[in-house]
């Protein structure tokens, strides 16, 4: 995502408002390209920038989950591996439709007559979009259950168990994105003429596709938001307390300090362009049936907007990267390994100690 910044095309069919290139006038475009707040090239720096610190992130995420122990901490490592791998391949699949057509600059209505180009392009911006936000309430609310009820859990989440939830929000991700294409909304190719997204045009059909995505994104933001506040008011509370100061794990706080992180700068990048889209789509809904393209204005904002979310898919791997106890450790020496809530209950037998250490 947020490649969406490049030249316009050469095609002059922004007149055909029943296909994808309808949405706005293409012939604007051009002299408007020239103006842009971001040239391709910077944007395109910043693509590769993404990549590589995912990339990275990825690396590291490997070599940290070989030497792990913890089925906790590994469970939640797997989570981060889904979310990174989601992000780098967002960026790639994107970067493969948009950099040949910088080069090429090849006419969308002849090369994709079908729309069939535009519609991989747009379910992939709503795919990797929507998989981040849904993968971030995901790891809150098993923080949330593994901080605040430890002994609730018969077992932990294993790691194949771990996968097959990155499995089912994908699978969700990707029926949301098909949904477009099975003939709920549809989507356009977007100003100025260089991706494609959801339709804020005021029909039925586009009306309910994109309340949809950006309501199912603000309740995954608000989600996280809740699960990660009562976690950390609850390590906060362990922190404080004389009596169970040992009950503080490192790991813990480790994962939380990532998972904040990740929530700030998924509700940074993404609130303002869920509630635009929520805006957008309410206001021309009394002109519906009239309004056959989107006012320029809104067709900038909406590029803008875009551009803040790319900055989820860059800033996510060094989270990661940069709040692990290896680096903390060297900012913040004091810190160091303490003691599992097990040391609180000698009483319990040593079969027991094990599995509720490995949870």
């Amino acid at each position: 995502m947020g490649w969406g910044d490049m030249e316009p095309p050469n095609g002059s069919t922004a007149g055909q408002s029943d296909t994808c290139f309808g949405a706005f006038n293409a012939s604007d475009s051009r002299t408007s390209a020239q103006t842009s707040i971001t040239s391709p090239w910077f944007s395109t720096a910043f693509g590769l920038i993404g990549l590589c610190s995912n990339l990275f992130a990825l690396c590291v995420l490997l070599s940290s989950s070989r030497k792990l122990s913890s089925q906790a901490r590994s469970s939640f490592l797997v989570f981060l591996c889904g979310l990174v791998v989601t992000d780098f391949m967002g960026l790639l699949v994107t970067a493969s439709v948009i950099i040949p057509y910088h080069f090429i600059k090849f006419a969308w209505a002849e090369v994709d007559p079908g729309c069939h180009l535009c519609n991989f392009l747009g379910f992939s911006m709503v795919f990797f979009g929507q998989c981040p936000l849904l993968l971030g309430a995901t790891m809150a609310g098993e923080r949330f259950f593994g901080i605040n009820h430890p002994f609730s859990r018969s077992t932990s989440i294993s790691k194949r168990r771990a996968w097959s939830i990155v499995g089912l929000v994908w699978g969700f991700s990707c029926l949301l994105g098909l949904l477009p294409v099975l003939g709920l909304g549809r989507y356009t190719l977007q100003y100025p003429s260089s991706w494609c997204f959801l339709t804020l045009l005021p029909d039925t059909g586009n009306v309910i596709f994109c309340m949809l995505f950006a309501l199912l994104g603000i309740f995954s933001v608000l989600l996280s938001f809740i699960f990660n506040t009562v976690s950390v008011v609850t390590l906060c509370r362990v922190y404080h307390d004389r009596e169970s100061v040992q009950r503080r794990r490192d790991s813990e706080v480790e994962m939380m300090v990532q998972l904040v992180g990740i929530m700030i700068i998924a509700t940074i990048c993404w609130m303002p362009l869920l509630i635009f889209i929520i805006q957008t789509v309410l206001q021309q809904l009394p002109a519906s049936g009239r309004i056959q393209m989107l006012p320029t204005e809104t067709q900038k904002m909406l590029l803008i907007y875009i551009r803040m979310v790319t900055w989820n898919q860059i800033l996510d791997p060094w989270v990661y990267i940069l709040f692990r106890r290896a680096v903390l450790q060297r900012i913040y020496p004091s810190l160091r390994p303490r003691p599992s809530i097990i040391s609180l209950y000698p009483m319990f037998n040593p079969s027991l100690r094990r599995k509720l250490t490995t949870d």
